[in-house]
């Protein structure tokens, strides 16, 4: 409650500031991943993925497609897309963050009680900033409980690591137990029956449990646990790192081919799209040397049927005057002559379009184009 009650109290990292003190400018550049990996906006709603990164609820539930990490494409195991686990590091960070950076704001903060004075003072345990005639009633009325409040002014001379390393040995580790966290009940025990941290009551009282050991002997196992795992990871990402080379080595080369082949297939289709060009010009010059022989041909064919022609019809004209005007002498010393041409004429046959050549079929060109 303290810590939503700070973070409600503080203002937002990425609010611009008119003048940035040095220490803003730490927290800011510093402290960039306690944000949404997603939108990168500092939102209390902070989701732990199974994969370890971290997104707010909105950028879950705007996720496509559901069911998958979109930085990694790790799978999700909830259904509705929306792990269970809160990043509880983070979503404390970003409170005592705003608690620092209000702290070392120019304007400093007001006493959470009375609401009307600057504070003087910040208690880590109640997490309340304090005037100095709310801080002598705090410190009589929490007297027993040893509850440290420090001077803004010291806290404001502090880096933001020192801020939140002195916050974090501050912070107490409450009963598991129900209720008892409400009620105060600070644990110092954790129980390795059934792994969870108990005050002494429930350890002295709860025949349940068994085989205990101190608190932070068990939170220093974890993180020890933890870092033991990361080294044996790190021989692992050396592998993946190498793989990932390679991968990317490939993929480079894979453009390369695939850039060489597309110039090699231009290369090749200019090519032969010259070749087509050269063909084109060959075949329209035999197509016009051939229609001008089929033309040569056919004015020969029709000279000689034209002559035929007429001297069939100068034949006709002839026989037919000799027949009318010619005396006895005449057609005795003409009619040799006549007879031998007539003759000539008659051995003589059109030519029939099979014997003959076509000179517009272009068969030749035919060829070449089905070749082509």
């Amino acid at each position: 409650d303290g810590a939503a009650a700070t973070m409600e109290m503080g203002p937002q990292l990425s609010t611009p500031q008119c003048s940035t003190p040095s220490g803003l400018s730490t927290v800011e550049d510093d402290f960039q991943f306690v944000l949404c990996e997603g939108c990168h906006q500092e939102v209390p709603t902070l989701k732990l993925l199974t994969c370890l990164h971290t997104l707010c609820l909105n950028c879950l539930s705007e996720n496509k497609p559901i069911g998958q990490c979109p930085v990694c494409r790790t799978a999700i195991p909830q259904a509705s897309g929306i792990p269970n686990m809160d990043n509880l590091l983070f979503i404390n960070l970003q409170a005592r963050l705003k608690v620092y950076k209000k702290i070392v704001d120019g304007s400093g903060p007001d006493c959470c009680r009375c609401r009307g004075e600057l504070a003087a003072s910040w208690c880590s345990e109640c997490e309340e900033f304090l005037c100095t005639k709310c801080v002598e009633d705090h410190q009589w009325f929490f007297k027993k409980r040893n509850h440290e409040a420090r001077r803004v002014e010291e806290l404001r001379a502090e880096s933001a690591y020192q801020f939140l390393e002195d916050t974090k040995k501050s912070c107490n580790l409450f009963c598991s137990t129900p209720g008892h966290a409400s009620q105060g009940h600070v644990s110092s025990i954790y129980c390795n029956k059934c792994e969870k941290a108990l005050c002494c009551i429930c350890a002295l009282l709860d025949s349940q449990h068994g085989s205990f050991c101190d608190i932070r002997s068990e939170t220093q196992r974890r993180q020890e646990e933890l870092g033991t795992m990361i080294q044996e990871l790190e021989q692992k990402r050396n592998n993946f790192e190498v793989t990932y080379s390679v991968l990317q080595d490939e993929a480079a080369r894979l453009e390369q081919a695939q850039r060489e082949m597309r110039e090699l297939i231009r290369e090749h289709v200019e090519h032969l799209v010259q070749l087509i060009r050269q063909e084109e010009e060959e075949l329209l010059m035999l197509v016009e040397t051939q229609q001008e022989q089929g033309r040569q041909e056919l004015s020969r064919e029709l000279q000689h049927v034209e002559g035929v022609l007429k001297r069939m019809e100068a034949s006709r004209q002839l026989v037919e005057k000799m027949n009318l005007y010619a005396t006895e002498q005449e057609v005795m010393d003409m009619q040799p002559f006549i007879k031998k041409s007539l003759e000539e004429l008659q051995q003589l046959e059109p030519v029939t379009a099979r014997d003959r050549t076509q000179p517009g079929d272009f068969a030749k060109c035919r060829a070449r184009l089905q070749a082509l």
